[in-house]
């Protein structure tokens, strides 16, 4: 018998993660590394593991990603998000739960890009009026 796959993406920031998604005992693999050697601090982890929390799905699903662009925030929030959308794939009761955690809402603050004429995207060069 095939175990059922469920696929989902997440975005965040420059950031994107693909998630594989099926039953198992709760392993977690990360561009081809566990967890706890990719993402090393705790609260990092706990973040990720936030929608199994909400859906009291915790240890019942293998989770199988690759991702890619950004720094380690941009990469964890993904990584949530990703998760998130492919638990609501498993079961479409979990999406009251997961939307009143705000887990669906893809994250739209991104880096403003820097404009000409002054050395960033806001800060303007000193004005000297002599």
């Amino acid at each position: 018998m095939e175990v059922k796959k469920h696929y989902a993406t997440g975005r965040r920031k420059s950031s994107v993660a693909r998630v594989w998604l099926w039953p198992g005992e709760g392993n977690l693999v990360v561009n081809r590394k566990p967890l706890e050697q990719y993402f090393t601090l705790e609260s990092w982890r706990a973040d990720i593991a936030k929608p199994f929390e909400v859906t009291a799905t915790t240890g019942k699903f293998d989770v199988f990603s690759t991702v890619k662009g950004g720094g380690i925030t941009g990469q964890r929030g993904a990584l949530r998000h990703g998760i998130a959308r492919a638990l609501e794939q498993v079961d479409g009761s979990y999406r009251s739960a997961l939307k009143k955690a705000g887990l669906l809402t893809r994250d739209p603050r991104v880096k403003e890009r820097k404009k000409y004429g002054q050395p960033g995207a806001r800060k303007r060069f000193q004005f000297s009026k002599r």
